[in-house]
């Protein structure tokens, strides 16, 4: 693989992709921390990851399909598709509907098999029909989007359980938390770190998700594939199974993602997700996977979505009104498209 040599230290493709991304997510760091005092305050950036976690992780499913050289749209609509079924096995208040009442457990596993069974209909779709990625995941985003609002004719489930919303709102999962009488309620103990759940989770998800992709032989036969198609496919790689998993896993990370947006807002929603997969594709490209397949890294995408959380809430921070902000997170996301073809080129 080609490499650069810096300070005589010789650095892979992919490496360089992360030390670029890793001086942009600095840099910004820098610029916003100078311009607002709040910005490095532990709570703000706390909040950051929290809110971060959700885009991280459906960018990691989004880079699996994008290295194929795939694409999935639909996330956003499964997002809200999981949240919704798995909602509703649990008990909540009433609503036109179902009400099996699950344990928490078994209906979150229902959510999750509901999001590999979407994203097993796109691989299969894609891999066996020959239907072109963009097309097949625009159906399903436009089908899943009409499960999630027909199964409560639009109305979010509330009422969830705490055992669930706790997996959203929590630190620590309760490790080293005390009960404090004064406000009913558990509280993390002192001098022990607060870390979001939500955040624990990501870490382990873009850690096992990361090693699959980039240190298995599946893993290797996922960039075979969008380095070169035929070539896989000559070489025995089996192309209609991997693209199959590939799309299975990103379905399952956008559930996955849902479950946990519905714990963090007490509620699943039918229109939560709406715009998701667009993240999801700017926090890959921001980090490093190629457009063109072949290329990506998951913690290249791990940085990636840092950096639109860091820019969204910097922008904040310091006024920048909200309309504004889009076009600049828009030019971030066409700039590094163009710097992704550049290097193409190469």
């Amino acid at each position: 693989m080609p490499g650069i040599s810096l300070s005589g230290l010789k650095l892979s493709r992919a490496q360089q992709q992360i030390l670029s991304c890793l001086m942009g997510f600095l840099l910004l760091s820098v610029f916003f921390s100078i311009r607002s005092p709040y910005f490095l305050n532990v709570d703000n950036l706390l909040t950051v990851a929290t809110q971060t976690a959700v885009i991280a992780i459906i960018a990691l499913g989004q880079t699996y399909v994008m290295i194929t050289g795939g694409i999935d749209l639909s996330i956003g609509s499964n997002i809200a598709l999981c949240a919704m079924v798995a909602g509703m096995m649990m008990p909540h208040d009433e609503f036109v509907g179902i009400q099996p009442n699950l344990p928490v457990f078994f209906a979150l596993i229902m959510g999750l098999l509901t999001g590999v069974a979407s994203g097993a209909a796109n691989g299969a779709m894609i891999a066996f029909g020959r239907i072109p990625p963009f097309i097949a995941t625009l159906g399903t985003m436009t089908i899943a989007r009409g499960l999630a609002l027909s199964m409560t004719q639009g109305y979010p489930i509330t009422g969830l359980p705490e055992s669930y919303t706790a997996i959203g709102t929590d630190y620590n999962f309760g490790l080293g938390n005390v009960f404090d009488p004064d406000l009913g309620i558990y509280v993390v103990r002192h001098g022990i770190p607060k870390i979001p759940n939500m955040v624990v989770i990501m870490l382990i998800a873009v850690f096992i998700f990361g090693f699959v992709l980039q240190k298995t032989k599946w893993g290797r036969h996922v960039y075979a594939i969008g380095s070169n198609f035929e070539a896989a496919r000559l070489s025995g790689v089996n192309t209609k199974k991997t693209i199959l998993m590939a799309y299975m896993i990103s379905g399952f990370l956008a559930a996955l993602a849902g479950c946990l947006l519905a714990a963090r807002t007490y509620s699943a929603s039918p229109a939560s997700g709406d715009g998701y997969e667009l993240d999801a594709v700017a926090s890959s490209v921001i980090g490093g996977t190629s457009t063109m397949g072949g290329e990506g890294t998951g913690i290249g995408t791990f940085i990636g979505a840092f950096i639109i959380g860091i820019l969204r809430n910097g922008l904040n921070l310091v006024g920048v009104n909200p309309f504004l902000q889009k076009i600049v997170i828009g030019l971030v996301i066409v700039g590094s498209v163009f710097l992704d073809r550049v290097r193409n080129r190469e």
